[in-house]
């Protein structure tokens, strides 16, 4: 796959783009900076400005190699247009997969490897994450929200990389879900996530820069999904819930 531009660039959040397709309703541009979902995280949303007004996004769809803007409304755009993509919902997702993967890295350690089973993230400010886990206590799960938050507070660097596939798929942990793996770029790396001192895994989706950056969570609840899932619920805390 090709490398995102909102990955090589992560503050570029106000762009002109050309359009290259179009049908009622959608638009293919020649660059976007919006991150078009994946891997739990929900795809950015923002607006897209031309000659003839100013309308939302509602989503994006891969289509034939190539990715289309879906609008608001079922109107035909062309020519010139500007985008903008909303930095506080980015910034909201951003803390959301910073923390899953603080979450991933502690559980890991804690119960022998557990790899994950599946990731959703909320705009409510609240992610859910899956690991194949039988037999675990809930409570020891639990009892990992204040490890969790150390991290946070710590304002550990977050950093991205690119790892070549096939080191990739030999380095143990690299590579932590049971179902789904970050497809490779078109030059064979695999984007990896590094969290100093405590993280490293392959990851597609956008993250802050430092830990310190999110606000505290709370492990809001630990489900058992079947015999082998167990679900660990979070929320992000705002000054009222601190």
């Amino acid at each position: 796959m090709a490398r995102y531009l909102c990955h090589d660039e992560p503050e570029l959040f106000e762009f002109e783009a050309e359009v290259l397709d179009s049908r009622p309703g959608a638009v293919c541009l020649s660059r976007s900076a919006f991150y078009p979902g994946g891997g739990g995280q929900l795809p950015d949303q923002g607006t897209l400005e031309w000659s003839g007004g100013k309308i939302g996004l509602t989503g994006f769809e891969e289509k034939g190699g190539r990715t289309w803007h879906l609008l608001a409304e079922p109107i035909d755009v062309s020519g010139t247009v500007r985008c903008e993509v909303d930095r506080d919902f980015r910034f909201l997702m951003q803390q959301l997969h910073t923390d899953l993967h603080i979450v991933n890295a502690l559980v890991f350690e804690a119960f022998d490897g557990a790899l994950v089973t599946g990731v959703q993230m909320s705009d409510d400010g609240s992610a859910r994450m899956d690991f194949d886990l039988p037999d675990a206590d809930n409570q020891k799960i639990k009892a990992l929200e204040p490890a969790i938050n150390d991290a946070i507070a710590q304002d550990l660097p977050v950093r991205v990389i690119y790892v070549p596939y096939h080191e990739a798929q030999n380095e143990p942990g690299l590579l932590r879900s049971k179902a789904v793996t970050p497809p490779p770029q078109a030059d064979g790396t695999v984007r990896v996530i590094e969290i100093d001192g405590l993280d490293r895994q392959a990851c597609g989706g956008t993250h802050l820069t430092s830990t310190g950056q999110s606000r505290p969570l709370r492990i809001r609840k630990v489900d058992n999904k079947g015999r082998h899932n167990r679900r660990v619920r979070i929320e992000l805390l705002d000054d009222a819930t601190r």
